[in-house]
């Protein structure tokens, strides 16, 4: 516990913005990739088969790749066909890709709890396809996937980690306690403050999850 106490006292700062930065990758690889996922699932809906294809290809890919290895392909091999990405966006670029896809999945089985009758109805009182995905689907399906998504947000703000395989501008937790490991003694420690740290965050994320399927339960 005294190491603890001392590893506070020389690094807290360092740790709270640690803490900051892997807060601060989640929520900007959460939402692009939770509205992508949202728009690759109501395209998958339109009748468009080729598209519809495509965009099944496009999720089954990306939820099925490792994110390390997408990592790697996007800041080591894009380069290699003249496109370049800095380290940050290329972090965010891939916990984006990987949470679309998994959006769009949890989005479809969202989708399959709303009663087709409901569809034929508004099919019935003129709506077009499109607005029937938008005004009665959607916002149907988007309740019922508040549980997956919350367990997402907790898996993308794990999956921070990917920061401290590249040369970050900064260190989110990972990276911070990789550099206390190399430069001290203390690497045990630094280890048990970094997973309280991301139990913390796991907690609260799926604090704020339940507070809110408790409030669209109440809606419905």
């Amino acid at each position: 516990m005294g190491e603890v106490s001392r590893l506070l006292a020389d690094y807290g700062p360092a740790f709270g913005q640690a803490l900051w930065l892997t807060w601060k990758l989640t929520v900007l690889s959460f939402v692009p990739g939770f509205l992508l996922g949202v728009l690759v699932t109501v395209l998958r809906l339109l009748p468009l088969p080729p598209l519809r294809w495509a965009l099944t290809a496009y999720v089954e890919v990306f939820r099925n790749i490792p994110s390390v290895a997408l990592l790697i392909f996007i800041v080591f091999a894009l380069p290699d066909l003249e496109l370049v990405i800095d380290y940050e966006p290329s972090v965010i670029l891939t916990l984006a890709l990987v949470g679309s896809a998994f959006t769009a999945d949890y989005l479809r089985a969202g989708i399959a709890t709303v009663a087709s009758g409901q569809v034929e109805a508004a099919l019935s009182l003129g709506l077009r396809p499109l607005q029937v995905i938008t005004a009665v689907v959607l916002p149907q399906a988007l309740r019922a996937m508040v549980q997956p998504m919350t367990s997402l947000l907790i898996a993308l703000m794990l999956s921070t980690s990917l920061a401290s395989q590249v040369p970050f501008p900064g260190r989110e937790l990972t990276a911070l306690v990789s550099k206390i490991a190399t430069d001290s003694a203390a690497g045990i420690p630094a280890f048990a403050i970094a997973a309280a740290l991301y139990v913390f965050s796991g907690l609260l994320i799926a604090w704020a999850g339940a507070a809110l399927e408790k409030k669209l339960r109440i809606l419905r």
